[in-house]
């Protein structure tokens, strides 16, 4: 093997494992953003119930906009779904 085709091959092995790992944070976001959506349908659904159950009328619709919200941040986004609904009682 020469030294070009040495350098090709250790490049080509690098850029291998450079994609690696761009990839793998890439799917980590992913699956971080697919079990906050998750969690928060659920968190949704059951203060849904909850606040039905105690005879509050404010209830956050689960639809597109509230999921990516609370896909996006979280707890934050489900303290700031009710947030806004608490606050249109006032």
């Amino acid at each position: 093997m020469d030294i070009k085709t040495g350098v090709w091959a250790m490049l080509g092995i690098c850029l291998l494992v450079l994609s690696i790992g761009v990839l793998r944070r890439k799917a980590e976001i992913l699956l971080n953003f697919c079990v906050r959506t998750i969690l928060g349908i659920v968190a949704i659904y059951t203060m849904n119930m909850m606040l039905n159950g105690l005879g509050i009328e404010s209830a956050v619709g689960l639809n597109p906009i509230s999921v990516l919200t609370v896909g996006s941040l979280g707890t934050g986004g489900f303290a700031l779904l009710y947030g806004i609904s608490f606050y249109h009682l006032l």
